[in-house]
């Protein structure tokens, strides 16, 4: 087993999943596909909940200044929204999905791009793709990102069910972000603090919350521009830290 094997089999999963999906939505009815994106983004939503939950553990708040749990996160979003604005993240994002709709010869009035966004989204946002990708290069193990690519597969599946082949496209992003991880993981070992997983994790939770409204044509929120929250999360919370 080699370092990266995790991430080469979690790119594998999707890439499956998303196939499987394809065969069995080409089967399908628009209106039962129409439902499956709706159920997606109900379960979207629930697993946004689980990831919120750090919010109110004792690791987190007993990390930071009183008060200051909340205010935490609205200022990881709103520092990293000006950044992903500035850097226009979405449109890029958008972009390369429309690159990518039209290497693979996916219909232009389909849903290639919409599937590639939140499938990309969705599968790099959460404490499992971190944690499994920083171990998996201590080589410390791949419990944890055998563990998601099974999650993954499922997920991938159904999304492409209702959304195409733009979620197998998504892992481009997945490993792009997954091999960083565990480069940072094989060159500087475990680098962040429970809280600092923690500050990460509200964050990307409520990203899927967006995820979620966007896939229930409730709200279509930017959330591309959100992405370096992920990364601004644990250094405001290391800095309020250090003011505790």
């Amino acid at each position: 087993m080699f370092v990266g094997f995790g991430t080469v089999v979690n790119i594998a999963t999707i890439i499956g999943g998303a196939g499987l999906g394809v065969l069995i939505g080409a089967r399908m009815l628009l209106r039962t596909r129409t439902l499956i994106t709706e159920i997606l983004g109900l379960i979207t939503i629930l697993g946004a909940v689980s990831a919120l939950a750090p919010m109110w553990s004792d690791r987190y708040i007993d990390a930071l200044p009183k008060g200051w749990t909340l205010l935490a996160i609205l200022g990881s979003l709103l520092i990293g929204g000006l950044i992903g604005s500035a850097l226009n993240l979405e449109s890029k994002l958008d972009s390369l999905g429309e690159s990518l709709r039209k290497r693979f010869g996916a219909h232009e009035e389909g849903t290639f791009v919409e599937g590639f966004v939140a499938a990309s989204l969705l599968f790099v946002i959460g404490p499992l793709a971190i944690l499994g990708s920083i171990s998996d290069g201590m080589s410390t193990g791949v419990d944890q990102l055998l563990l998601k690519s099974s999650l993954d597969f499922f997920a991938a599946m159904a999304f492409a069910a209702s959304l195409g082949w733009g979620v197998a496209a998504a892992a481009i992003p997945v490993g792009i972000y997954q091999g960083a991880w565990t480069l940072i993981g094989l060159g500087l070992g475990n680098i962040l603090s429970g809280y600092q997983i923690d500050a990460m994790t509200i964050t990307g939770g409520l990203m899927l919350v967006c995820i979620g409204l966007r896939l229930l044509k409730i709200k279509d929120i930017a959330v591309g521009n959100l992405l370096p929250a992920l990364f601004i999360a644990p250094l405001f919370v290391t800095l309020l830290h250090a003011f505790q």
